[in-house]
């Protein structure tokens, strides 16, 4: 019998040399490149296609968002309506960008429309100021326009809705119109007044009379007729609302003398939104009540869908910016700017006047909370658009604490002001040992860390100004600073120094330390800035805290004058014999300055260990002057 055939091994694998396998590796990689090919080459709509991303923004998002998407026109229109009657504050910051900023978002436009129907308190100040800021804070209006450019045409529909009996011309004193309206808090029993009911004939021949000037301020006032018999009517925006007044300085800054009578905002603003094109109406939530007499005026005027946003401006309410432990009341801030009058009766019956003395040095005071006080201050237009873009919009009322807002202007000085040595008070400190070798000029970074590009020279010499705070004439085992036989180093020095004694004036201050060179391996414990004695270049140096006591001044009483109590004396705290480094004259040419108090550039800088600064627009070549920006770390004693 045969034996049974032994079952068929798999072939040995061949022994593949170094040669075979790289051609092999090769000609994988060919295939995988002509694959890649032939996807390439299919069509296009058989691509995935690639998802793009794009960063968020406060109006790709949340709130701004959702208004866009109520009313997604293509053709955006915005308008920024501040009146001209005194100067922006920051929550107008948040205001602007918010309109112009909505508008860029969208590629639409923004118009700047001055809300001029107040000639008693308007100024040509403010109109400058207004378009300043806004074009300081980077944005560029697509359009100037002033609400008296609609004035003819805004009498003609205050007649329009006259005949529609939509209005009427009223009589009452403002004290009877304020009881009919329920009295000072809106919450008393409210009646119409007897000319509700005049003929509406009456009512366009009174109107007429008041336009010719028959009338004086406060003998007559056109109402709309709105809601307000009606008992079940929460909202007092529908209460019969004043149209159009008399005014008794009515000289206009564009008109003239044309007009003896002026229409109200609450007529005025949804109007000239509707004929300027407005898509959305954004302002802050003051106005929320006022959203339901804008579309009803513009509905009764047919410039509206009833009962929709299809045809006519849509409004909308944010959250306004406050900002705690300050006063953004122009009327109160007028207090502070000018001071004034008040008057109180002693027990004997007898009156007796006090003259409450100004409180700033204007509206531009760095310790106030206007845009132009801002702006001098030293804070960046940049920076004060990333504080709003990092507050978010919503509709929510929001006060900020003054750290905060401050914790975000440093955030971005950090990362884009060079750094320079400034000392306060200074004190002269002679290195006797200083050699001829020693003297050098060192290259110093703007900016240790690197982020800030340039460098600037500091010189070394054998006299330095140090600050008195960073000398006791007694040590302790808790002082890490210059005293008597203890050693400091000095930034950017290749040697410490130790003092060995020191002079005092007939005050007992010290006047003068004496030291030597101390080139120890041993790395001292502290490092402080310093000035060379020969380049220093004086300058007044102004550091600011809260204008108030209190974190609440609007609580205090503005009407007897009794905030003058609490206004803080420490708000500002001047040094007038500080001395900066030589590089502050790099800067100012750098920055293209000239100092004769009418540029706008400003010089910014980090002053080590101390604060960030400043140059004041008050600056001459003769004299520099700076202003804190905000302080290197917050404050925790506030």
């Amino acid at each position: 019998m045969a034996e049974p055939t032994a079952p068929a091994l798999p072939p040995a694998e061949e022994d593949k040399g170094p040669s075979k396998r790289a051609a092999e590796k090769a000609a994988k990689k060919a295939a995988a490149k002509a694959k890649k090919a032939e996807h390439a080459l299919r069509p296009k709509e058989q691509a995935k296609p690639a998802v793009r991303s794009e960063p968020t923004s406060i109006f790709s998002e949340g709130w701004l968002k959702r208004i866009y998407e109520e009313k997604p026109v293509q053709d955006v229109r915005t308008r920024f309506p501040p009146e001209p009657n005194g100067f922006l504050h920051i929550g107008h910051a948040k205001a602007i960008a918010v309109d112009f900023g909505f508008a860029k978002h969208h590629s639409g436009n923004c118009y700047l429309r001055y809300d001029d129907t107040n000639p008693e308190k308007e100024d040509e100040i403010y109109f400058t100021a207004i378009l300043d800021i806004v074009r300081w804070l980077g944005f560029e209006p697509s359009k100037i326009t002033y609400s008296s450019d609609n004035f003819d045409r805004l009498y003609e529909l205050a007649e329009q809705l006259i005949n529609k009996d939509g209005a009427y011309v009223c009589h009452c004193s403002r004290e009877d119109i304020n009881k009919q309206r329920g009295g000072p808090d809106n919450r008393g029993k409210r009646f119409a007044c007897d000319h509700r009911k005049r003929p509406i004939a009456d009512s366009l021949a009174e109107f007429r009379a008041m336009r010719d000037g028959k009338y004086q301020a406060g003998e007559a006032f056109l109402r709309m007729k709105q809601k307000l018999d009606d008992p079940t009517e929460g909202n007092p925006q529908m209460w019969d609302l004043p149209a159009y007044r008399v005014v008794k300085e009515n000289h206009h800054h564009r008109t003239g003398d044309k007009w003896k009578i002026y229409p109200t905002y609450d007529f005025t603003h949804c109007i000239c939104d509707a004929l300027e094109g407005i898509t959305h109406s954004l302002c802050t939530v003051e106005f929320r009540q006022s959203r339901v007499s804008y579309d009803w005026l513009l509905e009764e005027l047919d410039m509206k869908t009833p009962k929709s946003e299809e045809r006519g401006p849509m409004q909308r309410e944010f959250g306004r910016l406050s900002v705690g432990g300050t006063i953004l009341s122009k009327r109160r801030i007028l207090q502070l700017v000018e001071g004034t009058t008040v008057e109180k009766k002693n027990d004997d019956g007898t009156t007796e006047t006090t003259r409450i003395p100004p409180a700033v040095r204007g509206w531009d005071d760095p310790r106030l909370f206007t845009m132009v006080a801002l702006r001098r201050r030293g804070i960046p237009a940049k920076a004060m658009l990333n504080f709003v873009d990092e507050l978010g919009v919503t509709d929510a009322l929001s006060e900020i604490e003054p750290s905060r807002f401050e914790s975000s202007i440093r955030k971005h000085l950090e990362r884009t002001v060079p750094r320079q040595m400034l000392v306060l008070d200074p004190i002269k400190v002679a290195i006797e040992d200083f050699a001829a070798e020693d003297e050098q000029e060192i290259i110093v970074p703007y900016d240790p860390k690197g982020t800030i590009p340039g460098e600037r020279k500091v010189k070394v010499g054998n006299l330095v100004y140090i600050d008195r705070s960073d000398f006791r004439e007694e040590d302790s085992a808790d002082y890490f600073r210059l005293a008597p036989n203890k050693t400091v180093g000095l930034y950017n020095v290749p040697f410490s120094i130790r003092a060995t004694s020191f002079s005092t004036d007939e005050n007992g201050n010290v006047t003068e330390i004496k030291a030597v060179k101390v080139r120890d391996t041993e790395k001292p414990k502290a490092y402080i800035q310093w000035v060379d004695v020969a380049t220093a270049v004086p300058v007044t140096a102004r550091l600011y805290k809260s204008l108030f006591k209190t974190e609440s001044p609007n609580t205090l009483d503005w009407k007897t004058g009794g905030w003058a109590d609490d206004l803080n004396p420490n708000s500002e705290i001047i040094h007038d014999k500080a001395v900066v480094e030589r590089g502050i004259n790099d800067l100012i040419k750098e920055t293209s300055l000239e100092l004769d108090g009418s540029s706008d550039a400003l010089v910014r800088f980090q002053a080590l260990r101390t604060a960030y600064f400043c140059v004041d627009i008050e600056s001459t070549a003769n004299k520099i002057v700076l202003n804190q920006i905000v302080s290197l770390r917050e404050d925790k004693g506030k």
